[in-house]
């Protein structure tokens, strides 16, 4: 999963991150990179906190960009950038409000696609550690 998630944050990452000045361009890899991590530290965050019904409401396809899911990925990609590229919150947060709503839309779409085979929901689960079969197979109810 996260190879797949890193190839839709580099799909996106345009002029977010790749044509802007506050990330270096030797640093564009390691930004893309810890925006993905990003994304997924917090998606295992909310599966380990037991905050199913907010992923499960993510991943029907909802309004992707105003859930609690997508704007908790939002807030810790500002807070990571700041971090690791020493940028200031505005310019983290620009960051992060151009290319989430994007991702996380992308991801949703390409998960609920049964003729898109990059994201599933049981491997989806599996990498954020959860049980395919049982957590896995009760969400992959949810969305087939």
């Amino acid at each position: 999963m996260f190879d797949n998630l890193l190839n839709l944050v580099k799909e996106h990452a345009g002029e977010a991150i790749i044509n802007n000045p506050a990330i270096p361009n030797e640093k564009n890899e390691e930004a893309i990179k810890s925006t993905t991590t990003s994304i997924v530290d917090t998606l295992k965050g909310q599966l380990t906190s037991g905050n199913m019904s907010a992923l499960t409401d993510m991943f029907k396809g909802g309004n992707v960009i105003t859930s609690p899911v997508a704007s908790s990925v939002q807030s810790n990609v500002v807070t990571d950038l700041m971090k690791k590229f020493g940028i200031d919150n505005a310019q983290a947060s620009g960051i992060a409000a151009s290319l989430i709503p994007k991702v996380m839309e992308s991801f949703t779409k390409k998960t609920n696609d049964p003729n898109d085979s990059s994201f599933d929901m049981s491997s989806i689960i599996t990498s954020l550690g959860g049980n395919a079969g049982g957590i896995g197979g009760m969400l992959k109810g949810l969305f087939n």
